[in-house]
């Protein structure tokens, strides 16, 4: 997949098919849609291109942007997007100037001037242009004039797909890390920079890297202590996750750190990779820094089963 960030040095793409969208997640619904992009391009003997935008566009056109809280960030979605076997991916810098095009304009210099469509691929409720005021019926009426095929993604499946984005994202708060993975179709993932703590783990027998999220508006997981993979420089660990604010410590700053199983290098620092695959207990405040090392004894035996 190559992945283009210059909207005006974009190549001339072979009979481009194209869609639109967040694709945040990158979920078992996405992939149904992208599996059609790329069949559709094949039927005409073209490439498939994702037209994406970053920054996310309500934090341009909105004024209410803190609640902004994605799956993936754009690195990952990346990532996630390559395996699919699309052509092309395409990051539209989303700006107050592309915000307050036309709809007219929209698919006359955006998307008939830069991609040169055969086939355009969108959903019965795709809004676009300033105040969103584009929709399906007028792309639908310049198909002619542009010489493009519009094919619109059926209802069923645009609803499904806006069902899994809210059932994940609200999985994943509540640390139900289960069926979020089971609609992502992949274990829910995110990387953190290595960050001093205050070592208490170590006294107990327990080491943790303190981690440090990149991105403030990649979603947390719910409190909670978890079975994870861990990969450091290129190798994968087992290891347990902790999110909450240590209620048998201090009790008074949220923090995230992990365990690392048989593994014992300084990487102060180094940014490491934490996928999740089960929630093993709720967060607990035990009497004692002894009852902590049984139950994290407990906890390491648990998640030694389930990976």
């Amino acid at each position: 997949m190559q992945v283009h960030y210059n909207i005006d040095s974009l190549p001339l793409f072979k009979n481009a098919t194209i869609t639109i969208g967040t694709f945040d997640g990158v979920h078992l619904g996405h992939q149904v849609i992208i599996n059609t992009l790329n069949q559709e391009a094949k039927d005409v003997n073209g490439e498939s291109v994702i037209i994406t935008f970053h920054p996310h566009p309500r934090k341009v056109v909105s004024s209410i942007v803190t609640g902004i809280r994605l799956i993936n960030t754009l690195d990952e979605r990346i990532a996630l997007l390559a395996k699919t076997g699309v052509d092309h991916l395409v990051v539209v810098p989303f700006t107050d100037f592309f915000a307050n095009q036309t709809a007219e304009e929209y698919i006359k210099d955006f998307l008939v001037e830069k991609f040169k469509p055969t086939t355009i691929i969108i959903g019965y409720d795709h809004r676009f242009g300033k105040d969103r005021k584009g929709n399906y019926l007028l792309m639908e009426q310049k198909a002619i004039e542009y010489n493009y095929t519009l094919k619109e993604i059926p209802e069923h499946l645009l609803d499904a797909v806006k069902v899994s984005s809210t059932t994940i994202r609200n999985a994943l708060l509540h640390g139900q890390i289960e069926e979020a993975n089971k609609l992502l179709g992949y274990a829910f993932f995110f990387t953190g920079q290595v960050v001093h703590g205050n070592k208490i783990g170590r006294t107990i027998g327990y080491p943790t890297a303190n981690l440090k999220s990149h991105n403030e508006e990649k979603i947390t997981l719910g409190d909670g202590i978890y079975a994870v993979y861990v990969t450091v420089v290129g190798k994968k660990y087992k290891g347990m996750l902790s999110i909450g604010f240590r209620p048998t410590v201090d009790g008074k700053k949220r923090v995230t750190e992990v365990n690392i199983f048989d593994f014992d290098e300084e990487i102060y620092d180094q940014t490491i990779k934490v996928e999740i695959k089960k929630h093993l207990r709720n967060e607990v405040k035990f009497n004692s820094l002894d009852e902590l090392k049984q139950q994290l004894h407990t906890d390491k035996e648990n998640s030694l089963k389930c990976l």
